[in-house]
């Protein structure tokens, strides 16, 4: 699937977008329950407030998206990527912040 200049709210359980493009899309407020973006591409998108729960993210690739007020629960995000960065080491960065360590963070991100 591919989604071009589309603005929508959506609700969606159980959906497969697997794989799908989506290019300056809004999704703002939308919600996703047991779907599956794995390996989708999201380019140019407003996903502010997007709710997503027991997901799989994995090989997703994010850019230039508005994610404020995003929830992810429980999701599978193996191989995502925001702006060209894994969140795995997003995530790892942050840890070693919270614990005081910048260098450990800085190692992190050029992973």
């Amino acid at each position: 699937m591919k989604l071009h200049n589309v603005i929508e709210r959506l609700d969606a359980t159980g959906a497969d977008f697997a794989g799908s493009t989506f290019e300056n899309v809004t999704f703002a407020g939308s919600g996703f329950k047991n779907v599956s973006f794995a390996g989708a591409s999201f380019d140019d998108v407003n996903m502010a407030g997007w709710r997503i729960a027991n997901a799989d993210l994995s090989g997703l690739n994010l850019s230039n998206a508005n994610l404020a007020g995003a929830s992810l629960r429980q999701c599978r995000l193996s191989g995502t990527r925001i702006d060209g960065v894994l969140v795995e080491h997003m995530i790892a960065a942050y840890n070693a912040l919270a614990k005081g360590n910048a260098e450990e963070a800085i190692a992190a991100l050029k992973m």
